[in-house]
Order: C-alpha cells, then structure tokens, then sequence
C-alpha cells in the first residue's frame, strides 16, 4: 500500500537518498527503503545510528516492492528493512534463496476497517445493520492499494450491503476529519502505524472471519552473505528497535509540520540512553 505524503518526501530528501551504487569499502553502507510513513523514520533511525559507529550510509529509495527487492537480491543495495509475512511476501519468497533475514526492527503493522470510538459497533458483522447511518458507504484510500483489495474481500465475505468508495488518503483524512468534528457515523479504511490514529480517537472493527491479515513484524533483510562480510555492521542494526507508537508519533510531528528529518533528530535527543545502548554494539 502506497501511503506517501509531501512532508515525509521532503524529509526523505534530507536523508540522503541517492541512486543505487557500489560500496567503495567495508565502511560503507547501502541502505533501502520505501517513501512509506512506517518505513522512512526506521530508515532515518537506523542510518544516524550506523553511522555514529563509523560508517557511511548510503540511502536508495524505491517506490515498489518489487523494484526493492530486484535490487537487494542483486546487491544495488545490501539492506533494507520490510514486512515479510504479507505486504512484501510474494517478493520475500521469490528472491528469498538470496537474500538473509537478520531480525526484527519492530512490530504491529496492521490495517483495517474503523470507526470513530463515539460509533457503538464493535465488529465488522454490524455494519449492515447500520449501513443507513453509515451513509451506505465505507470511505477508501487509493485504488489498487493492498488495504483496499482485503476491504473488497471483506464485503464480499461479511456480504456487506455498502459500497466501497474509492479515492484517495487525502480525502478519506478530509472525510474522517469532517464527520468526527460534526459527531457522525463514518467508516473508513486505514491503517497503523499512522499519524491519523493518533489525531483521530477511532477504534478498528472486530474481523472474526480474519479477513484482514494479523500484526504484522518489520525485519531487516539483507543481501546473501551481508551479516558475514559486514558483523559490526549487522549486529548494530540488530540492536534497532522501533516500537510501532514511537512510529506513529514522529509522523504525528511531520503532520504537524516538522521535517522528517527534524522529527527523526527529536526522537533520538528524546531517547539518548536507549540510542548509545545500541550503539555499544562489538563486532564478534
């Protein structure tokens, strides 16, 4: 699922993106990564703390899973950090007899359908008796998105009597935003980690038949043989761990108007004990 919005592509900017290209010695670092709210403050999390031990870090954004993992398995990048067991699993299993799983850099990814907790429904099941509050609708994001596709598979599962309305994040925030100042009934899709679960006091729908896949872990992959050519490295970025609402609230400052880089500096000066932990790291 695409989910990029301007404040964060300004802030990935200042991170140092680049294009793909060759490490010119074992100091050097090529980092992945996806223009995604969840994954764009992980990014910029580990690179200051990678290269605080030394190192150089170079970052290459990629806008497809697809693109991303081509070029881990080819070694145009030699780590990034990715969801395995769904959003990315198709690229996982293809590419994975190249790649390495290192270890997990946070957990809870999860999306849905919700509903502002003021709403008196709890499940996914209630919507059709309700569906004349809800204005017959659920109110989506982009179109071909993954959030999108399981949402579909929910109405027809649940044999829901809505229609699924398609657009965009933008205006599914808009709508979200109006009908929570004026206390009405709405649902729509969304998803954690993001900044609208913490500006909006809303509440996820039971899913009992489990349409919607479960939380979700993010793990650093790297390329074949990465944690063996480059163990200082690896094990500092083993050390990283993002909890999911630590997530959420850096993109909570980026919509406020900070710079993705500003929020990022935030956080580490806000968590200085808990960054040198990880950066007293020894190579075995």
């Amino acid at each position: 699922m695409r989910r990029i919005f301007n404040a964060i592509m300004a802030g990935t900017v200042a991170l140092g993106l680049a294009a793909p290209a060759m490490a010119q010695d074992d100091k050097t670092i090529l980092m992945g990564t996806m223009s995604w709210e969840d994954l764009t403050p992980i990014t910029g999390i580990a690179k200051k703390v990678v290269e605080d031990k030394g190192f150089t870090v170079e970052v290459t954004e990629f806008s497809e899973w697809g693109i991303a993992y081509a070029a881990l398995a080819k070694g145009d990048v030699q780590i990034m950090a990715s969801q395995t067991d769904y959003v990315a699993h198709d690229y996982w299993q293809r590419n994975k007899n190249r790649l390495e799983k290192i270890a997990p850099v946070s957990h809870g990814l999860y999306q849905g359908i919700a509903v502002p907790k003021y709403v008196p429904i709890d499940s996914i099941e209630q919507l059709n008796e309700n569906a004349d509050r809800f204005g017959g609708k659920i109110v989506g994001i982009e179109p071909g998105s993954g959030l999108m596709r399981d949402t579909a598979n929910a109405l027809s599962e649940y044999g829901l009597d809505l229609h699924l309305v398609e657009g965009s994040t933008a205006a599914m925030t808009a709508a979200l935003k109006a009908a929570t100042d004026r206390q009405e009934w709405i649902a729509v899709t969304i998803w954690d980690p993001s900044w609208m679960s913490q500006k909006f006091d809303i509440k996820y729908l039971a899913d009992p038949k489990g349409v919607f896949p479960p939380p979700q872990s993010y793990y650093w992959i790297g390329q074949d043989g990465f944690s063996a050519a480059n163990p200082e490295a690896r094990e500092i970025l083993a050390s990283v761990y993002v909890p999911l609402a630590d997530i959420t609230a850096i993109n909570a400052a980026v919509n406020d108007g900070k710079t993705m880089d500003e929020a990022i500096a935030d956080w580490i000066a806000a968590h200085a004990d808990l960054v040198e932990r990880w950066s007293n790291i020894k190579a075995y």
